[in-house]
């Protein structure tokens, strides 16, 4: 059994197993030990599909004991999920005496002054008449856990996840799916890839298209040596700095080392001074991004740069926009020794244009048109790069008028990725709007809000929405042209009403890795039950120590009240808190839950509830911190000896924080209590506690991603241009395009590479 290749499997609701399928006896009887195997699937929330449960057949009872290993690795069965306060459902009724006693007590001495009470194992003094003791797992004064359960329940999900059969053949069309995606990897699919890269080689026909997915297909070649191979995804020198700021810093986007060293800054700060590390964290980054080489290092760039086919001119303008970071780059790589070698003319040429700055930009010619008003020569100069002129597309309208603006894009507009076409259409109504709020997200993972552009006050309102109607238009046209070029031999389509409500996954790329499901964000899941339960798990792997981190909800209330359940208040209208956990015992990890009562908020008018995680401790979210929820019909019960709350059959979502994660507080959900479904989205922020997540940008957020194109209107586009008839069941359907077809974002991303 491959453990790699199970967990990335498990992603797309599949089991590896390699066999062949033309070995698999549709006819068998399941054996004893795959009959044990489907109920401990069961236990975790999962079934099997017929074919999957004919091909278990064929694999020993190792390889199914090793299956159930890698499962209960992923759901986290063998992590300790005790909470702070037992049987946390009857609330405890601390208060704010209770703590502001206790500290009085422990400043003063506690027995020793004569107060009476007990002392715990962490050295707190809790007097008599405050907290509980009885109903706590640890201190509730300081936080510490005393107690570890290893235990969860299972098998209460009233709801199934059916598992399919994925071979070895499977996984490869996965590999090049991956490889081909013309849309930017989520951190899921970024990881998946980097785990599939270790265990396949690289397909000699592959189409890499995107500039990030080269960067993870670059680092294999360079740890086995091949870095020659690599020139061939190399075209330009920005795609070598990013390479190399990929390898220093981990992160595929280039952040400027003065971003860096500020938003470590602020990961640092603390609202408690003392305790606030902003200045050293600063420090410490900036001495990380010094830059060191070794002579292969340098040698390897210098080959790369003078195999690049552009001229020097070129080059020299590729690099003027991070110039800053390119002179540091050439001096730690030593390029201006390597360019004195034999061989190596280009890049001595490249390197002297460079330095004497002896060329002119696009982008300083494009500026130079707009500031003199020339629209021929700015709209010309546009045409040259079709992906700029797509990104100032709005701006340009506002400026020059949008039906001389439009003709010259819609003659480019073929020529744009598809992913790109799609952004432009799901931003257009936005941009033209002045009431809606406009969200920016940059790579540091803050939410910004955007003021309107100030040239908007020149137009109507009704000119303003036509300028958004034609821009639809185009990209419409635009794609249903591009379907219609596509040779298809299917005649009848079906699409499940849901996709209707799911948008497509374009410049929301999440950040999280969702290690049982890859679901796309603003999928809206239902709620069967009378019950939501939150959870966070995190300390996974690490030793005892002090390690905050917070579970919160806000929950919006009639007359613009809210109210909120965190650790300063472990009970309001609705929900219920498990305790606030601030430090973890060793390697097992440690858990706090939230129950929301669907009941409760219905009577109180409430009109949704955000859910947030948090890092109070200085730093990011701890890495593998995983977060979510659960949902059944069936009543969900919790532990009154130690409050574990978690059963894995009854998860309907969870994420896990990855490594390269930079945001200090994550938004990860959003409950519409009135239509009972949850809302998966991800909009990170820099806060330690939930207050940080501001409203306007959560409701911003929201309206833009019900404003994009759902996949069931690009699906529209598809049926449309390809001359397909829509059919009621996926059954009498060509091609069916299910809620489950959905789930998997590589193949609804398949629908870009028109």
């Amino acid at each position: 059994m491959n453990k790699i290749l199970t967990k990335v499997a498990l992603r797309y609701r599949a089991v590896f197993l390699d066999i062949s399928r033309e070995n698999i006896n549709m006819e068998s009887e399941a054996t004893m030990p795959v009959m044990a195997f489907v109920a401990r699937l069961k236990e975790n929330g999962f079934c099997v599909s017929e074919e999957l449960l004919h091909a278990l057949n064929t694999v020993s009872a190792d390889t199914l004991a090793e299956i159930t290993e890698c499962v209960n690795d992923v759901m986290g069965i063998n992590l300790n999920w005790a909470s702070l306060v037992k049987g946390w459902n009857i609330p405890t009724e601390e208060s704010y005496a209770d703590h502001f006693v206790t500290l009085i007590a422990n400043i003063f001495g506690g027995e020793k002054a004569g107060f009476n009470g007990t002392t715990l194992k962490c050295g707190h003094f809790i007097p008599d008449g405050t907290f509980p003791l009885e109903r706590y797992n640890g201190c509730p004064f300081c936080g510490t856990p005393f107690k570890t359960a290893d235990f969860v329940y299972k098998g209460q999900g009233s709801k199934l996840k059916e598992l399919r059969l994925f071979t070895d053949a499977d996984m490869k069309d996965v590999f090049a799916s991956l490889l081909s995606s013309v849309t930017p990897l989520d951190a899921t699919q970024k990881d998946s890839l980097e785990m599939l890269l270790t265990q396949y080689e690289l397909p000699a026909e592959a189409n890499i298209t995107m500039k990030e997915t080269a960067m993870l297909v670059i680092k294999t070649l360079v740890n086995k040596d091949r870095s020659k191979e690599a020139i061939y995804l190399l075209k330009t020198p920005t795609d070598i700095l990013r390479y190399l700021w990929y390898e220093k810093t981990g992160y595929i986007q280039i952040i400027e080392p003065k971003t860096l060293v500020a938003h470590a800054k602020k990961m640092y700060y603390h609202m408690f001074g003392p305790l606030d590390k902003g200045a050293d964290a600063a420090k410490n980054m900036k001495d990380k991004l010094m830059l060191k080489y070794d002579r292969k290092s340098c040698l390897r760039v210098a080959q790369w740069i003078n195999a690049l086919p552009l001229s020097a001119k070129q080059a020299a303008e590729n690099m003027n926009p991070k110039r800053g970071m390119w002179v540091r780059m050439i001096r730690a790589l030593r390029l201006g020794e390597y360019s004195r070698k034999n061989g190596m003319e280009h890049l001595a040429e490249i390197l002297d244009v460079f330095y004497k700055q002896d060329y002119s930009t696009w982008q300083g010619r494009v500026d130079k048109a707009r500031s003199e008003n020339n629209a021929d020569k700015t709209l010309a100069l546009l045409k040259e790069r079709p992906g700029l002129f797509a990104r100032c597309l709005f701006a340009t309208m506002l400026r020059f008028g949008s039906d001389k603006v439009l003709a010259a894009f819609d003659e480019i507009a073929d020529k744009l990725p598809t992913r790109l076409l799609l952004s432009l259409g799901n931003a257009a109504e936005n941009y033209f709007d002045t009431k809606e709020k406009r969200l920016a997200r940059p790579i540091t993972g803050v939410t910004h809000l955007i003021l309107s552009n100030k040239l908007l006050a020149l137009y109507d309102e009704c000119t303003r929405y036509q300028m958004a109607k034609d821009v639809i238009g185009i990209y419409r046209d635009s794609m249903i042209r591009r379907f219609a070029a596509q040779k298809t031999e299917s005649k009848t389509a079906y699409i499940d009403p849901t996709l209707y409500n799911i948008p497509v996954s374009v410049g929301e790329r999440a950040t999280t890795i969702q290690d049982t499901s890859c679901a796309l964000m603003g999928t809206r899941f239902p709620v069967e039950g009378d019950a939501i339960r939150l959870f966070l798990q995190w300390g996974k792997g690490l030793h005892a120590q002090h390690l905050d981190m917070d579970l919160s909800c806000r929950i919006a209330l009639p007359d613009n009240n809210i109210a909120e359940c965190a650790y300063y208040k472990l009970t309001c209208v609705g929900a219920k808190h498990s305790g606030d956990i601030r430090s973890i015992p060793e390697m097992v990890g440690t858990a706090e839950y939230i129950e929301l009562s669907l009941p409760e908020l219905d009577a109180a008018n409430a009109k949704y509830v955000t859910f947030t995680c948090n890092a109070y401790s200085c730093g990011s979210l701890s890495p593998n911190l995983v977060v979510g929820w659960m949902d059944s019909a069936n009543p969900m019960k919790i532990s009154e000896k130690t409050g574990v709350a978690y059963d894995p059959s009854c998860v309907q979502h969870m994420v896990r924080i990855s490594e390269g994660n930079l945001s200090k507080g994550l938004v990860f959900g959003i409950l519409d209590v009135a239509k009972r479904e949850i809302i998966w989205l991800e909009m990170p922020f820099t806060s330690q506690t939930t207050r940080g997540a501001d409203t306007t940008s959560i409701e911003a957020l929201l309206h833009k991603l019900e404003a994009k194109l759902s996949v069931g209107e690009l699906l529209d586009m598809k049926v449309k241009g390809q001359n397909m008839e829509l059919v009621h069941t996926a059954d009498e359907a060509d091609e069916a395009y299910t809620y489950e077809w959905a789930l998997n974002p590589a193949d609804v991303t398949k629908l870009l590479n028109a």
